[in-house]
């Protein structure tokens, strides 16, 4: 019988949502248009999420109205993560 070698354990992933699209108002966060949303992705660490964020708010500097978002989607999947 052949014994498996364990996979390495990885660390709990922090799942992060980073979305953008253009505002109605410079003061607020409601959008224009919510079917034009703009998902640029799913990240797995905030580090990489906020590059994604920086390079698409950067990309958009021309256009007061857009705004681009990070969303810690593993606070949402996992309410208690904050609590430990």
């Amino acid at each position: 019988m052949t014994k498996h070698a364990t996979p390495p354990k990885q660390e709990k992933q922090l799942l992060h949502l980073v979305f953008g699209g253009e505002l109605e108002t410079l003061d607020g966060v409601s959008f224009r248009d919510p079917s034009k949303l703009d998902v640029v992705g799913i990240y797995p660490d905030n580090d990489s999420a906020l590059a994604a964020w920086k390079a698409k708010a950067q990309s958009t500097v021309d256009n007061a109205h857009m705004r681009y978002f990070v969303v810690h989607l593993y606070k949402l999947l996992d309410p208690e993560h904050d609590k430990l």
